[in-house]
């Protein structure tokens, strides 16, 4: 499939919030527009893995370009990732 360069601007612009927002709930204030939009493609890769595997249904989905993009599992992935990595990267 592919993507109308509108609709992958607007991709990195989605995926760059729900990475900011769940960056924020993980506590995290590190790293700047770069990293929200990884840590927000993370989240989609990481947050639906999780529901399918819990179970859950996907309550807030958006389409783009015929792409569906799961707003509320990729901020709470990111989330989850952030804790993760700040789990194993403390210093002592």
């Amino acid at each position: 499939m592919t993507m109308s360069p509108l609709g992958l601007l607007l991709l990195i612009v989605i995926a760059a919030v729900c990475g900011a927002v769940g960056k924020a709930i993980a506590g995290s204030a590190r790293g700047g527009l770069i990293v929200s939009i990884a840590l927000g493609f993370i989240g989609t890769l990481l947050g639906p893995w999780v529901a399918r595997w819990l179970k859950l249904p996907e309550p807030f989905m958006i389409t783009i370009d015929r792409h569906p993009f799961p707003i509320l599992w990729s901020i709470i992935g990111a989330a989850l990732f952030v804790a993760i990595v700040h789990l194993f990267s403390r210093r002592r």
